[in-house]
């Protein structure tokens, strides 16, 4: 047996993936959000609540994720290549 100790997985990739992807995913809602809340916000008197409820849903969630994938492999393709 050895005496150095073993070297702990990395995560790096997966971690950062899961950073990018999210953060796209944020972005996606952040903008469905604001436009939920300036279209018909202030003209229905819906709160920032309401605005967000009808915003959550499981189409928007698989968009949402698909456009995360494909723009986290459209980034790392462009980091690789540049």
């Amino acid at each position: 047996m050895s005496d150095t100790p073993d070297k702990p997985r990395r995560l790096g990739p997966v971690l950062r993936a899961l950073i990018e992807t999210g953060f796209i995913i944020f972005l996606f809602y952040s903008n469905l959000l604001m436009g939920e809340f300036t279209r018909a916000g202030a003209a229905r008197g819906k709160n920032l609540a309401q605005a967000a409820w009808d915003v959550v849903t499981p189409a928007n969630l698989a968009i949402a994720v698909v456009s995360a994938l494909i723009g986290y492999v459209v980034v790392e393709y462009l980091r690789k290549k540049l």
